[in-house]
């Protein structure tokens, strides 16, 4: 007797919320670093002295459409 996939019912638990909610943390504080590092690390908003860091994320700020000119 052969199953095929449709034939097979798989039951899917939830995942419980204790075990996601650090990724979420994890994932929102590595998206805001990055959105404001190619975003707003440039003039007065720099946390950096210096262009190293500007010119570092310069293309990635150009791809996705900041102005740094």
């Amino acid at each position: 007797m052969e199953q095929t996939l449709n034939e097979i019912q798989v039951e899917h638990e939830p995942i419980p919320l204790n075990a996601i909610l650090p990724w979420i943390a994890f994932i929102t504080l590595i998206v805001m670093l990055c959105v404001y590092f190619i975003g707003a690390e440039q003039g007065a908003t720099a946390v950096f002295s210096g262009n190293q860091v500007h010119e570092y994320f310069h293309d990635a700020r150009h791809l996705l459409g900041f102005p740094c000119h």
